[in-house]
């Protein structure tokens, strides 16, 4: 079967079985093809953003800033939790089946012609790349907000040479294997994006990701913006919103409402505020603005809340379990709290699993399994969990079967699932096939 005659469940099947976990390709194989796509990315205003964690959601709240400005605005995202469409976002509305599949098409017929070049062909990531940029600049967005897939130097969205602004968001170790053993190592492979003269908004909460930051920010030339946690104050923190202010030196006091539960999304929104505020050519982007797109942002996956008292949440390395943690800690003073958690191999679940059952009281465990090939049997993880103290503790390795008892379990109180971004995956098929039963 040739790609031309693949319907969308077939060539999103295609992308799928295309190596996702292997060495990426040179930038420069990935240019070649954007040179025979008419170089896309050259034709809208960029803001690229990196990071360990955060990344995503600094994206949706620059997106939604955007639009609220009235900017007709692209938004490239990842991963996705069901629906590979979800990755690519126009005025806030994901692309359909025929618009993805027509994107396909022109993309893969490059690849045909590049290969006849002696060029080799894109690996997962950077075809989902190059599909997104054939998408943005066939709709005629203005404005994309651009997040990197993994790392930021070798990153096929690193292929963008004139962003208006790059973002790195918070820095921790993850994909170890892939960009580094050591924080500044990562921080090194995130700063890759970072452009001359091209201002750069970067978290400075850990010193020696800001350290090397810095440094590239200098050698460029680029103008730089450190985000710290003194620079936002919360107000206020319900089980439903967050009211906070940030003054960060760089312009006026301004008061803002997120609705979340979890803290860590005031720094994401003041490095998103902060990046919109470093436009300095765009006089449109007015308090206002800014208050309307941050308040109606909506992240899928990160604290989401699902169901009545029901959250999941998409932390799976050491630094996204512990912001987990600092959320489900502050609610559980008012609520039993119950766990359903799922984890993928190359992931350390022990210290995850470790530093949940330190900080919280949890009523009840269910562990189940997630991942394909790099599932871990339900039984470790819950072994792991005995081990360190958690008294109920249930291994269901049905992911639709461990969600229902979970939601049983839950009572009165608030059902947590936790541990990999599968699993939230997962629970949103299940929520969306059982919304059409």
């Amino acid at each position: 079967m040739t790609y031309k005659s693949m319907t969308y469940e077939e060539a999103a099947a295609y992308i799928e079985e295309t190596p996702k976990f292997t060495k990426k390709n040179t930038l420069e194989n990935t240019k070649a093809i954007l040179r025979h796509l008419g170089d896309p990315q050259e034709h809208m205003k960029i803001l690229h953003v990196a990071g360990t964690n955060g990344k995503g959601s600094v994206c949706s709240f620059l997106a939604s800033m955007l639009h609220a400005a009235g900017k007709h605005t692209g938004l490239f995202i990842s991963p996705h939790l069901v629906e590979v469409n979800e990755r690519f976002v126009i005025d806030e509305v994901q692309v359909d089946n025929e618009q993805f599949l027509e994107a396909f098409r022109t993309v893969m017929g490059c690849v045909e012609q590049i290969q006849q070049e002696g060029y080799a062909h894109p690996t997962y990531f950077e075809i989902l790349f190059l599909i997104g940029m054939v998408l943005f600049e066939q709709a005629g967005v203005e404005y994309l907000v651009l997040e990197t897939g993994l790392g930021g130097r070798l990153d096929a969205t690193n292929c963008v040479a004139h962003p208006l602004v790059t973002v790195i968001t918070s820095i921790s170790l993850d994909h170890t294997e892939y960009l580094g053993d050591t924080v500044e190592a990562i921080a090194g492979e995130k700063a890759g994006i970072i452009k001359e003269g091209v201002p750069v908004v970067y978290d400075g909460d850990c010193p020696e990701a800001a350290a090397v930051i810095q440094a590239r920010a200098r050698e460029l030339h680029a103008p730089s913006f450190e985000i710290r946690r003194e620079m936002y104050k919360i107000s206020s923190m319900t089980n439903k919103r967050i009211d906070f202010s940030i003054n960060s030196g760089y312009y006026d006091y301004i008061e803002l409402s997120i609705s979340s539960v979890a803290e860590y999304q005031a720094k994401n929104a003041a490095l998103a505020v902060t990046a919109l505020k470093a436009l300095e050519q765009e006089s449109t982007f007015t308090d206002e603005v800014i208050k309307q797109g941050i308040a109606r942002m909506r992240w899928q996956g990160r604290m989401e809340t699902v169901l009545p008292q029901v959250i999941i949440d998409g932390a799976h390395n050491e630094a996204g379990v512990e912001e987990f943690v600092k959320t489900a800690k502050r609610l559980e003073a008012d609520y039993p709290v119950t766990l359903l958690f799922a984890a993928v191999g190359d992931k350390d679940y022990c210290h995850m699993i470790e530093t949940i059952c330190r900080e919280l009281r949890i009523e009840q465990v269910i562990v189940t399994e997630v991942g394909g090939y790099r599932s871990v049997p339900a039984e470790e993880p819950a072994a792991l969990f005995e081990q360190f103290g958690s008294a109920r503790v249930l291994a269901c390795p049905d992911v639709e079967e461990a969600f229902s008892k979970a939601l049983e379990e839950k009572g009165e109180g608030i059902l947590f699932c936790v541990g990999s971004l599968y699993l939230v995956g997962s629970i949103k098929s299940i929520l969306r096939r059982t919304a059409h039963d």
